[in-house]
């Protein structure tokens, strides 16, 4: 790795120009506490305001601060997929750029990681700033992975985690293009443990995590780290296949034994039919 450091605090952000001013007053005074060895990388995921000027501007001040900008807007996970690769610190810690993920819990992720922890992660222990429809869809989520993935995911947690460069490395030789990070972080195991928090209130602007978007991320969690949906279309596949196969045996049936004119789409149907399931 080209010049690694210590610590690499990993940030993405979409048109969230309004709050990196007080982001920056916030991180870096802790990052030179933390850390004699640190970089800041903010992953500019297709912002149209302001975002990537401020940052170039902030790297102007402070070449440890570095960016990466998308052409487009790909979305949260990839953005975190991109961040990692980017990052060359020991410890990496990702959170979110509108300062609902307190920064002054880097500490702590610091403290737990120098005790030998490989993934420490942030533990909601409220969830207020959401809407009460959004609240209940994550309540329903949980309980559906739960009932039905494969992999535990710990309750409240989130991306907002330090993650040791054993873990990083983990996770990037994953290739999944529909990427549920979430589970991601519960698969590749390693020493962990939470910290709880409570979600601090944004400065400036609104959620860029869409319910539209909320219900395709859940989809993907749950199609990725659970079998279930594979086996309920087999089994519903197997099904058509074997009403086909009946379909088939009344055709032969008919006509062998009781001389009955079957009509000639009868074989297509069951035909169909039989490849379809």
């Amino acid at each position: 790795m080209e010049n690694p450091c210590e610590l690499s605090l990993v940030i993405p952000a979409f048109n969230e120009a309004g709050n990196l001013e007080a982001l920056l007053k916030r991180v870096i005074p802790l990052l030179e506490r933390l850390s004699k060895d640190w970089e800041l990388i903010f992953i500019d995921d297709g912002s149209s305001d302001e975002t990537f000027a401020h940052i170039v501007a902030a790297h102007v001040k402070d070449a440890r601060i570095r960016c990466v900008s998308f052409s487009r807007n790909f979305g949260k996970e990839i953005a975190i997929a991109a961040g990692l690769d980017a990052a060359r610190g020991d410890a990496v810690v990702i959170m979110d750029a509108d300062l609902q993920h307190p920064p002054e819990m880097i500490e702590r992720f610091m403290e737990l990681w120098r005790e030998g922890y490989d993934v420490v992660y942030g533990q909601r222990i409220d969830r207020q700033t959401d809407s009460w429809a959004r609240r209940a869809f994550t309540a329903v989520f949980y309980h559906l992975f739960a009932s039905f993935g494969e992999t535990p995911l710990p309750d409240g947690a989130g991306d907002f985690r330090l993650l040791d460069r054993k873990a990083v490395n983990a996770l990037r030789l994953m290739g999944e293009r529909a990427r549920f990070s979430k589970g991601l972080y519960a698969w590749i195991g390693f020493k962990s443990i939470g910290v709880p928090f409570e979600v601090s209130d944004r400065i400036t602007g609104s959620s860029k995590f869409g319910f539209r978007r909320l219900i395709s991320f859940a989809f993907d969690g749950i199609a990725s780290f659970s079998t279930v949906p594979l086996r309920v279309w087999t089994y519903i596949g197997a099904l058509v296949s074997g009403f086909a196969l009946l379909m088939a045996a009344s055709v032969i049936i008919s006509t062998l034994l009781y001389g009955i004119d079957v009509p000639g789409y009868a074989t297509i149907v069951v035909s169909i039919t039989f490849f379809a399931g």
